[in-house]
C-alpha cells in the first residue's frame, strides 16, 4: 500500500516541478515574461481554493481513495495539455487542470497513510511518503542532466516527459483504490456540516495550520518556479548546475525525511522539531540576499527544513483533530495553501519584472527574496507559538513519544 501511494505521489511531484527546469527555454524560444512563467505555477492553486474542503468532506465520507484516482485523473490530463502548449492559453488550461487535482491527490494519500497505519508509525509512514515524493522533484531538477536528449528537442519534449510521469501516478492511485475496494479501513463520517467540523478545531491547529501555509506559500514558489533562473541570473550557473543546486533541497529529503519522522514517533518534541524546521527558511533567504556564500549553504538550510516540517506537521495535524474530521482539517490547509502559493507566485513574478530581475540586473531579485524572508518569519513564529501551548496543560501530545503495543 505504502508503495503504491509512493508512486503516486512522486510521478505527480515530478509532472509539478517540471516547469522550472524549462523555464529558460520558455523565455528564450516563446518569449515568456516572468509574470506569465509565475502564472503557470500560480494557475494550479487557483481551483484549489474552492475544491479542496469540498474534497476534504468528500474524503471523511465516500473514502481517501476514490478521491485519489479522481484526483490522479484530472492531473494526468492537465500534464498533457501543459506539454500541447499552444496557444498559452492551452499550456495555462493545462496546469488549471493539473491544479484540479495536485494538493488533492496529496490531501487523499496523507488521510489513506491516516488510516492505514497505527498512530505509533504513522509520521514514519508519512515520512517515506514524502521521501519518495522527493524522488519526483529531485528527478524533475536533474532532468537536463538525465534526460539532456528531451531537452535538446526544446520546451516541449520535457513537458512530455513530465506527462509521462503524470500517468504512473494515476496508476499507483488505480492501484490503491484497487486495494482499498478489497480492505478499507473503516472511519465513522463526522456528523454535522463542514462549519461545525471548523469550530471544532483547537487554537494548536490554528497555529501548525499558519506554518504549514506560509512554509508551502514560500518553498514551493521560489524552489518551484523561480529559484533556477535567480541561480542563472544572480549567482552566474548553468542550467544544469542550477538545476543541481536546487535539485539537492530534494535529494536530502529523500534520506533526511523519514529519519525525522522515525525521531518524531520514537522521541516526541514534535513542536519543538517544527520550530527548528521554520527557523532556517528566513535564514535562508537573509543568506541568498544579503552574502555571497556559496549556494550549497542556502540548499542545505532548505533541505533540511524541507526534511523536518513534512516530516513532523502532517501526523501531528492527525494528533491535533477527530480521525472524523481529518479530511476537512486537510482539507482547510490545502485550501489557504493554494490561495498562498497562488498569491506568492503572482507577486513574486510582478516584483520580479517590476525590479528587472535578469541576468543584467541581478539585484532585481532582492524584492521576492525580501517578500519570502518575511513570510517565512511569520511561519517561524507560529511555529513559537505552538511549541509554548503545546509544552502547557493544554497540549495534545505533541511533544510524547507514541509506541506500539
Amino acid at each position: 500500500m505504502l508503495a503504491l501511494l509512493s508512486l503516486a505521489i512522486a510521478g505527480n511531484y515530478y509532472a509539478f516541478d517540471s516547469i522550472a527546469p524549462v523555464a529558460g527555454f520558455l523565455r528564450a524560444q516563446r518569449g515568456f515574461s516572468q509574470s506569465q512563467i509565475g502564472l503557470l505555477n500560480a494557475v494550479i492553486g487557483l481551483p484549489n481554493i474552492p475544491l479542496s474542503l469540498v474534497a476534504g468532506v468528500l474524503i471523511d465520507r465516500i473514502g481517501a481513495a476514490r478521491v485519489a484516482a479522481g484526483t490522479a485523473a484530472f492531473c494526468c490530463v492537465g500534464a498533457v495539455l501543459t506539454a500541447l502548449g499552444e496557444p498559452f492559453g492551452v499550456m495555462v488550461l493545462g496546469r488549471f487542470l493539473f491544479g484540479i487535482g495536485e494538493e488533492t491527490l496529496l490531501i487523499a494519500l496523507l488521510a489513506g497513510v491516516a488510516q492505514w497505519f497505527e498512530a505509533s508509525g504513522a509520521a514514519f509512514a508519512m515520512s517515506l511518503l514524502f521521501s519518495l515524493a522527493r524522488v519526483g522533484s529531485y528527478m524533475a531538477d536533474i532532468s537536463p542532466s538525465w534526460a539532456a536528449g528531451f531537452y535538446a528537442g526544446g520546451w516541449r519534449p520535457p513537458l512530455f516527459l513530465a506527462a509521462g510521469f503524470s500517468g504512473i501516478s494515476l496508476l499507483g492511485a488505480l492501484g490503491y483504490l484497487v486495494i482499498d475496494w478489497r480492505r478499507r479501513p473503516v472511519t465513522a463520517p463526522g456528523p454535522g456540516g463542514w462549519v461545525l467540523g471548523l469550530g471544532s478545531f483547537d487554537r494548536s491547529y490554528w497555529y501548525i495550520l499558519t506554518l504549514n501555509v506560509l512554509f508551502a506559500s514560500v518553498f514551493f514558489p521560489f524552489r518551484s518556479t523561480f529559484a533556477i533562473a535567480f541561480f542563472q541570473d544572480a549567482k552566474g550557473l548553468t542550467l544544469a548546475a542550477a538545476g543541481l543546486v536546487n535539485s539537492w533541497v530534494f535529494f536530502t529529503a529523500i534520506f533526511a525525511t523519514p529519519v525525522f519522522g522515525l525521531i518524531a514517533d520514537r522521541f516526541g518534541h514534535r513542536a519543538m522539531l517544527l520550530t527548528l524546521g521554520a527557523a532556517l527558511m528566513p535564514l535562508n533567504f537573509l543568506t541568498l540576499g544579503a552574502t555571497d556564500w556559496s549556494l550549497w549553504i542556502s540548499t542545505a538550510m532548505m533541505g533540511l527544513s524541507f526534511s523536518v516540517v513534512p516530516a513532523v506537521i502532517w501526523p501531528a495535524t492527525a494528533m491535533l483533530v477527530e480521525p472524523r474530521r481529518l479530511g476537512l482539517a486537510y482539507g482547510l490547509i490545502n485550501v489557504l495553501q493554494s490561495l498562498g502559493m497562488t498569491v506568492c507566485n503572482l507577486a513574486a513574478g510582478w516584483l520580479n519584472d517590476g525590479a528587472g530581475a535578469g541576468p543584467h540586473h541581478p539585484a532585481g531579485y532582492l524584492p521576492m527574496l525580501l517578500m519570502f524572508g518575511i513570510l517565512a518569519t511569520v511561519g517561524f513564529v507560529a511555529t513559537v507559538l505552538l511549541w509554548v501551548r503545546e509544552s502547557g496543560p493544554r497540549g495534545h501530545g505533541l511533544n510524547a513519544a507514541i509506541r506500539a503495543g
